[in-house]
Protein backbone atom coordinates (compact mmCIF):
# COMPACT_ATOMS: atom_id res chain seq x y z
CA UNK A 1 0.00 0.00 0.00
CA UNK A 2 1.39 3.68 -0.63
CA UNK A 3 0.96 6.25 1.09
CA UNK A 4 1.49 10.29 0.85
CA UNK A 5 4.88 12.02 2.51
CA UNK A 6 6.93 14.87 3.17
CA UNK A 7 10.75 13.85 3.04
CA UNK A 8 13.81 15.29 2.10
CA UNK A 9 16.88 12.92 0.56
CA UNK A 10 19.84 15.66 1.17
CA UNK A 11 20.01 18.93 3.61
CA UNK A 12 19.28 22.19 2.10
CA UNK A 13 16.40 25.25 2.64
CA UNK A 14 13.07 24.25 2.96
CA UNK A 15 11.49 25.06 -1.09
CA UNK A 16 14.83 23.18 -2.36
CA UNK A 17 14.74 19.90 -0.52
CA UNK A 18 11.27 19.60 0.90
CA UNK A 19 9.16 17.31 -1.16
CA UNK A 20 5.72 15.62 -0.74
CA UNK A 21 5.45 12.14 -2.78
CA UNK A 22 3.84 8.53 -2.28
CA UNK A 23 5.94 6.28 -1.07
CA UNK A 24 5.77 2.39 0.46
CA UNK A 25 3.52 2.61 3.67
CA UNK A 26 6.00 1.36 6.37
CA UNK A 27 5.19 -1.82 8.55
CA UNK A 28 6.02 -1.59 12.29
CA UNK A 29 8.98 -3.96 13.72
CA UNK A 30 9.37 -5.32 17.05
CA UNK A 31 8.89 -2.86 19.71
CA UNK A 32 6.93 -0.99 17.38
CA UNK A 33 3.66 1.00 16.67
CA UNK A 34 2.61 2.24 13.52
CA UNK A 35 0.43 5.35 13.70
CA UNK A 36 -2.29 6.87 11.34
CA UNK A 37 -1.18 10.57 11.47
CA UNK A 38 -3.82 13.54 11.93
CA UNK A 39 -1.08 16.40 12.79
CA UNK A 40 2.34 16.88 12.71
CA UNK A 41 3.95 19.26 14.84
CA UNK A 42 7.20 21.27 13.78
CA UNK A 43 9.86 22.52 15.92
CA UNK A 44 13.36 24.72 15.69
CA UNK A 45 14.79 21.00 15.86
CA UNK A 46 13.17 19.98 12.85
CA UNK A 47 14.23 22.91 10.20
CA UNK A 48 17.94 22.31 11.68
CA UNK A 49 18.07 18.71 10.96
CA UNK A 50 16.58 19.27 7.55
CA UNK A 51 19.37 22.12 6.62
CA UNK A 52 21.92 20.90 7.81
CA UNK A 53 22.66 22.91 10.59
CA UNK A 54 22.49 20.17 12.90
CA UNK A 55 23.06 17.03 10.34
CA UNK A 56 21.51 13.64 10.63
CA UNK A 57 22.59 10.53 9.01
CA UNK A 58 19.96 10.27 6.11
CA UNK A 59 18.93 6.79 5.09
CA UNK A 60 17.84 7.09 1.81
CA UNK A 61 15.24 9.97 2.66
CA UNK A 62 14.02 11.35 5.64
CA UNK A 63 10.35 12.05 6.57
CA UNK A 64 10.80 14.81 9.21
CA UNK A 65 9.05 15.97 12.41
CA UNK A 66 9.40 14.59 15.99
CA UNK A 67 5.85 15.74 17.25
CA UNK A 68 1.95 14.48 16.10
CA UNK A 69 -1.03 12.89 16.92
CA UNK A 70 -2.50 9.83 15.45
CA UNK A 71 -4.35 6.41 16.46
CA UNK A 72 -2.15 3.47 16.12
CA UNK A 73 -3.41 1.19 13.53
CA UNK A 74 -0.97 -1.62 13.53
CA UNK A 75 1.86 -3.22 16.19
CA UNK A 76 5.05 -5.16 15.79
CA UNK A 77 6.49 -8.15 17.75
CA UNK A 78 6.31 -7.48 21.25
CA UNK A 79 3.56 -4.55 21.25
CA UNK A 80 0.71 -5.71 23.06
CA UNK A 81 -2.28 -6.00 20.41
CA UNK A 82 -4.81 -3.86 22.80
CA UNK A 83 -2.86 -1.11 21.89
CA UNK A 84 -4.48 -1.11 18.13
CA UNK A 85 -6.96 1.69 18.11
CA UNK A 86 -5.39 3.87 21.03
CA UNK A 87 -5.03 7.64 19.92
CA UNK A 88 -1.58 8.46 20.37
CA UNK A 89 1.04 11.74 21.21
CA UNK A 90 4.62 11.46 20.24
CA UNK A 91 7.93 12.45 20.88
CA UNK A 92 11.18 11.85 18.93
CA UNK A 93 9.80 9.89 16.75
CA UNK A 94 12.14 10.91 13.93
CA UNK A 95 15.34 10.41 16.67
CA UNK A 96 17.34 7.34 14.46
CA UNK A 97 14.18 6.70 12.62
CA UNK A 98 13.51 7.07 8.85
CA UNK A 99 9.91 7.69 9.74
CA UNK A 100 8.77 11.03 10.99
CA UNK A 101 4.96 11.83 11.55
CA UNK A 102 4.97 14.34 8.14
CA UNK A 103 3.24 11.31 6.40
CA UNK A 104 -0.17 9.46 6.28
CA UNK A 105 1.86 6.61 8.61
CA UNK A 106 4.66 6.91 11.25
CA UNK A 107 6.01 4.12 12.30
CA UNK A 108 8.15 4.14 15.76
CA UNK A 109 9.01 3.00 19.37
CA UNK A 110 5.91 2.21 21.15
CA UNK A 111 7.42 4.17 24.08
CA UNK A 112 7.42 6.87 21.96
CA UNK A 113 3.72 6.65 21.42
CA UNK A 114 1.70 8.01 24.59
CA UNK A 115 -2.18 7.86 24.72
CA UNK A 116 -3.99 11.09 23.99
CA UNK A 117 -6.82 10.81 26.73
CA UNK A 118 -9.99 12.23 25.06
CA UNK A 119 -10.55 15.06 27.65
CA UNK A 120 -7.28 16.41 25.14
CA UNK A 121 -7.53 17.94 21.83
CA UNK A 122 -5.56 16.80 18.91
CA UNK A 123 -3.80 20.34 18.68
CA UNK A 124 -2.58 19.92 22.04
CA UNK A 125 -1.13 16.24 21.80
CA UNK A 126 0.57 17.42 18.72
CA UNK A 127 1.90 20.46 20.35
CA UNK A 128 3.89 18.11 23.16
CA UNK A 129 6.51 16.12 22.06
CA UNK A 130 9.44 18.32 22.16
CA UNK A 131 8.99 21.41 23.77
CA UNK A 132 6.83 19.40 26.94
CA UNK A 133 10.07 16.94 27.30
CA UNK A 134 12.43 19.44 26.84
CA UNK A 135 10.78 21.81 29.52
CA UNK A 136 10.18 18.45 31.80
CA UNK A 137 13.74 17.61 31.57
CA UNK A 138 15.27 21.12 32.47
CA UNK A 139 12.33 21.44 35.43
CA UNK A 140 13.58 18.16 37.51
CA UNK A 141 17.05 17.00 35.93
CA UNK A 142 18.02 18.18 39.70
CA UNK A 143 15.54 16.84 41.63
CA UNK A 144 11.95 17.98 42.88
CA UNK A 145 10.45 21.17 42.42
CA UNK A 146 7.34 21.06 45.00
CA UNK A 147 7.73 24.22 47.33
CA UNK A 148 10.08 25.30 44.81
CA UNK A 149 11.30 29.28 42.76
CA UNK A 150 11.14 28.65 39.29
CA UNK A 151 12.10 31.28 36.67
CA UNK A 152 11.41 30.51 33.19
CA UNK A 153 13.01 32.86 30.74
CA UNK A 154 11.05 33.07 27.42
CA UNK A 155 7.47 31.66 29.13
CA UNK A 156 5.41 32.64 25.72
CA UNK A 157 7.15 30.28 23.99
CA UNK A 158 7.17 26.51 23.56
CA UNK A 159 9.32 25.19 26.33
CA UNK A 160 8.63 27.97 28.23
CA UNK A 161 4.49 27.25 27.89
CA UNK A 162 4.75 23.96 28.98
CA UNK A 163 7.48 24.71 31.98
CA UNK A 164 5.49 27.04 33.38
CA UNK A 165 2.36 24.63 33.64
CA UNK A 166 4.28 21.57 34.56
CA UNK A 167 6.29 23.39 37.04
CA UNK A 168 2.78 24.46 38.83
CA UNK A 169 1.65 21.35 38.43
CA UNK A 170 4.33 20.43 40.55
CA UNK A 171 3.58 22.87 43.38
CA UNK A 172 6.40 25.49 42.25
CA UNK A 173 6.07 29.05 42.56
CA UNK A 174 6.76 30.71 39.02
CA UNK A 175 7.90 33.44 37.76
CA UNK A 176 8.58 34.20 34.06
CA UNK A 177 10.39 36.86 31.44
CA UNK A 178 8.69 38.13 28.31
CA UNK A 179 9.62 40.75 25.61
CA UNK A 180 6.45 42.35 25.74
CA UNK A 181 2.33 43.11 26.33
CA UNK A 182 0.87 39.91 24.31
CA UNK A 183 3.76 37.49 25.41
CA UNK A 184 3.08 38.10 29.12
CA UNK A 185 -0.54 37.92 28.66
CA UNK A 186 0.39 33.76 26.89
CA UNK A 187 2.84 33.38 29.89
CA UNK A 188 -0.32 34.50 32.73
CA UNK A 189 -2.50 32.21 30.94
CA UNK A 190 -0.02 29.53 31.29
CA UNK A 191 -0.17 29.77 34.95
CA UNK A 192 2.83 32.03 35.97
CA UNK A 193 2.25 33.72 39.19
CA UNK A 194 4.91 37.15 38.13
CA UNK A 195 5.20 37.45 34.23
CA UNK A 196 8.34 40.70 33.88
CA UNK A 197 9.50 42.04 30.83
CA UNK A 198 13.54 41.17 30.67
CA UNK A 199 13.94 44.69 29.10
CA UNK A 200 12.30 46.73 32.06
CA UNK A 201 15.22 47.86 34.49
CA UNK A 202 13.46 46.56 37.60
CA UNK A 203 13.56 43.30 36.13
CA UNK A 204 16.02 41.70 38.77
CA UNK A 205 14.55 43.92 41.65
CA UNK A 206 10.93 42.09 40.58
CA UNK A 207 11.61 38.89 40.78
CA UNK A 208 14.18 39.19 44.07
CA UNK A 209 10.92 40.65 45.63
CA UNK A 210 9.33 37.24 44.12
CA UNK A 211 11.71 35.16 45.29
CA UNK A 212 15.25 35.55 47.08
CA UNK A 213 16.83 33.62 44.28
CA UNK A 214 15.24 31.21 42.22
CA UNK A 215 16.12 27.73 42.76
CA UNK A 216 15.85 26.37 39.44
CA UNK A 217 16.03 28.83 35.92
CA UNK A 218 14.86 27.46 32.32
CA UNK A 219 16.96 29.46 30.14
CA UNK A 220 16.99 29.96 26.13
CA UNK A 221 19.56 32.54 26.02
CA UNK A 222 22.18 31.89 28.17
CA UNK A 223 24.71 34.60 27.28
CA UNK A 224 21.33 37.61 26.47
CA UNK A 225 20.23 36.67 30.34
CA UNK A 226 22.96 34.74 32.38
CA UNK A 227 23.25 38.94 34.06
CA UNK A 228 19.31 38.82 35.10
CA UNK A 229 20.02 35.20 36.44
CA UNK A 230 22.90 35.28 38.22
CA UNK A 231 20.97 38.67 40.19
CA UNK A 232 18.70 36.17 41.43
CA UNK A 233 20.86 33.52 41.64
CA UNK A 234 22.40 32.19 44.87
CA UNK A 235 24.09 28.27 46.02
CA UNK A 236 20.79 26.41 45.58
CA UNK A 237 19.82 27.87 42.06
CA UNK A 238 20.31 25.48 38.74
CA UNK A 239 20.52 27.05 35.88
CA UNK A 240 19.38 24.97 32.80
CA UNK A 241 19.58 25.68 29.31
CA UNK A 242 18.26 24.25 26.39
CA UNK A 243 19.18 26.52 23.31
CA UNK A 244 22.00 27.89 21.59
CA UNK A 245 22.39 31.30 20.63
CA UNK A 246 24.02 32.10 17.01
CA UNK A 247 27.69 33.29 19.17
CA UNK A 248 28.57 31.03 22.17
CA UNK A 249 28.55 32.92 25.55
CA UNK A 250 31.53 33.92 27.50
CA UNK A 251 30.81 32.86 31.45
CA UNK A 252 31.69 35.33 34.01
CA UNK A 253 33.31 33.01 35.81
CA UNK A 254 34.45 34.71 38.89
CA UNK A 255 30.16 36.14 39.25
CA UNK A 256 29.32 32.27 38.72
CA UNK A 257 31.96 31.15 41.42
CA UNK A 258 30.63 34.15 43.81
CA UNK A 259 26.97 33.09 43.38
CA UNK A 260 27.74 29.02 43.59
CA UNK A 261 25.19 28.39 41.15
CA UNK A 262 25.47 25.23 38.96
CA UNK A 263 24.68 25.41 35.00
CA UNK A 264 23.20 22.28 33.13
CA UNK A 265 22.90 21.87 29.30
CA UNK A 266 20.06 19.96 27.65
CA UNK A 267 20.03 18.17 24.72
CA UNK A 268 17.01 15.92 24.66
CA UNK A 269 18.98 13.55 22.17
CA UNK A 270 21.09 12.86 24.59
CA UNK A 271 18.94 12.38 27.56
CA UNK A 272 19.03 8.77 29.14
CA UNK A 273 15.91 6.57 28.22
CA UNK A 274 14.45 6.56 32.07
CA UNK A 275 14.56 10.13 32.26
CA UNK A 276 13.02 10.52 28.67
CA UNK A 277 10.33 7.79 30.23
CA UNK A 278 10.00 9.31 33.12
CA UNK A 279 9.22 12.67 31.35
CA UNK A 280 6.17 11.30 29.18
CA UNK A 281 4.79 9.48 32.20
CA UNK A 282 4.52 12.90 33.97
CA UNK A 283 3.33 14.78 30.73
CA UNK A 284 0.49 12.13 30.13
CA UNK A 285 -0.54 12.51 34.29
CA UNK A 286 -0.60 16.28 33.73
CA UNK A 287 -2.50 15.52 30.63
CA UNK A 288 -4.75 13.31 32.79
CA UNK A 289 -5.62 16.06 35.04
CA UNK A 290 -6.19 18.88 32.41
CA UNK A 291 -3.00 20.57 33.66
CA UNK A 292 -2.20 21.22 30.44
CA UNK A 293 -3.21 23.33 27.50
CA UNK A 294 -2.09 23.98 23.71
CA UNK A 295 -0.32 26.61 22.72
CA UNK A 296 -1.58 28.95 19.48
CA UNK A 297 -1.52 26.82 16.54
CA UNK A 298 -0.47 27.91 12.77
CA UNK A 299 -1.79 25.27 10.79
CA UNK A 300 -0.49 24.37 6.99
CA UNK A 301 -1.58 21.34 4.55
CA UNK A 302 1.15 18.74 4.15
CA UNK A 303 2.35 19.87 0.38
CA UNK A 304 2.95 22.94 2.34
CA UNK A 305 5.09 21.67 4.34
CA UNK A 306 8.21 23.77 3.03
CA UNK A 307 6.07 26.72 3.71
CA UNK A 308 5.28 25.78 7.11
CA UNK A 309 8.90 24.79 8.34
CA UNK A 310 9.53 28.84 6.24
CA UNK A 311 7.40 29.55 9.15
CA UNK A 312 9.12 28.10 11.96
CA UNK A 313 12.33 29.90 11.17
CA UNK A 314 10.96 33.20 11.22
CA UNK A 315 10.02 32.46 14.56
CA UNK A 316 5.76 32.06 14.47
CA UNK A 317 4.68 32.17 18.11
CA UNK A 318 2.86 28.88 19.55
CA UNK A 319 3.12 25.71 16.66
CA UNK A 320 3.11 25.37 13.71
CA UNK A 321 1.17 22.09 12.66
CA UNK A 322 0.83 20.00 8.83
CA UNK A 323 -2.90 18.52 9.11
CA UNK A 324 -2.59 15.34 7.31
CA UNK A 325 -4.89 14.07 4.47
Amino acid sequence: MRMTAALYDRYGPAAEVLKVVQVDRPEPGPGQVRARMQLSGINPTDWKSRSGATPRPIDGFQVPHHDGVGVIDAVGDGVDQSRVGQRVWTWMAAAGNQWGTAAQWCVLPSRHAVPLPDSASAELGACLGVPAMTAHRCLFADGPIEGKNVLVAGGAGAVGHYAIELAKFHGARVAATVSGPQKAELATQAGADLVVNYRDASAADRLRSFAAQMDRIVELALGANLELDLAVSGPQTHIVDYAAEPEDPVLPVRKCMNANVAIRFILLYGVPADALDLAAADIAAALRAGALTELPVTRFGLDEVARAHQAVEAGTVGKVVLEIP
